[in-house]
């Protein structure tokens, strides 16, 4: 069952070398994510299952001990989602995409190091059914699942943005901002996922994953941050 989540950002940007001279910009978005996930770590959960964006060719799930980095970046970072369980083969060559490079990066910050870790993306194409579907089974993999969730919320706030200005953008993330700090499970299973499109939403499934696994949890929610730096909606939250 679902004890805890935490919901964060997954821009480069939050790693203090790939923002360089930027890096001050994001440090309430950061101390955001930290108390985020020192909330998971005090639920004590049986498993970590992290959730965030990818493209077709990153959906599945990466074992714990998988290895990422921001070299693509132009820093020389790299990180390793938690450990690899005991009776795991050799980690794979196969990198993490973004969302859980960043994910790494927050927990090794955290120095999280008690419950086993895995990582499962899902993006834009899958329907907010699969999403919802998928969220259930992961809620059932351990008898206490503790989810990090990430993903970006629109990437249209200004005129700056790398979407341009839309002026359905700030309406969009505020609606996606209430729903995660009062758990509104159903208003997360409802998102326009055209919409979220049109906007370049990239937490539209990973939300929507959550909200699945959230369903017979009881979970109350707390909104910690919420801000649109360089355009583009961040959102910290937890649900205990």
């Amino acid at each position: 069952m679902l004890v805890a989540a935490a919901v964060c950002p997954c821009p480069p940007l939050l790693v203090p070398g790939v923002a360089a001279g930027a890096a001050p910009e994001l440090d309430s978005a950061r101390a955001a994510c930290t108390d985020a996930l020192g909330l998971l770590a005090a639920a004590r959960p049986d498993r970590l299952v992290v959730v965030g964006p990818g493209d077709e060719s990153e959906h599945g799930g990466y074992a714990g001990g998988m290895r990422g980095t921001f070299r693509g970046f132009g820093v020389d970072i790299d990180v390793t989602l938690g450990r690899p369980e005991a009776d795991d083969p050799e980690p794979s060559p196969r990198r993490l995409p973004t969302s859980l490079a960043v994910a790494a990066w927050l927990l090794e910050r955290t120095a999280w190091a008690d419950a086993p870790i895995e990582g499962l993306v899902v993006g834009e194409p899958l329907t907010p059914e699969r999403c919802i579907e998928i969220g259930r089974d992961v809620a059932v993999r351990a008898e206490r699942v503790a989810l990090l969730v990430m993903g970006d919320a629109s990437a249209c706030r200004t005129l700056k943005a790398p979407g341009y200005l839309d002026e359905r953008a700030a309406p969009f993330d505020a609606a996606v901002a209430r729903a995660l700090g009062k758990v509104d499970l159903a208003a997360l299973k409802t998102l326009d996922t055209e919409l979220a499109h049109e906007l370049k939403v990239s937490g539209r499934a990973p939300w929507q994953v959550l909200a699945g696994a959230a369903e017979e949890a009881g979970l109350s929610g707390a909104l910690l941050y919420e801000d649109a730096p360089y355009g583009v909606g961040y959102l910290v939250a937890t649900w205990s």
